[in-house]
């Protein structure tokens, strides 16, 4: 459209382990739908509500859905991951 890019920096949770292995927590993971965005967080109060902040300004005109992702992190993947494949015969 001929408008510059806009970085925005996202903070980045503090490490999350299972079992002594690190899981992949990160706010970017989040996931745009309709005018609505599902964004992880951790548990972590000042960074999830930071990259809240910095969602909503990225998407000013939707509404922002925070979604605990500790469980999903588990599966090494987070909301965006989830939505990505279908199983064989779905569609």
């Amino acid at each position: 459209s001929g408008y510059p890019y806009r970085l925005l920096r996202l903070p980045t949770p503090s490490p999350i382990y299972d079992e002594g292995e690190r899981l992949p927590a990160t706010y970017a993971n989040f996931l745009i739908i309709n005018k609505a965005v599902i964004c992880p967080t951790y548990a972590q109060p000042s960074f999830d509500k930071e990259a809240l902040n910095t969602i909503s300004m990225a998407f000013p005109h939707h509404e922002i859905i925070p979604l605990d992702a500790r469980t999903i992190i588990r599966q090494h993947g987070s909301i965006h991951c989830l939505t990505m494949q279908y199983p064989i015969g779905v569609l």
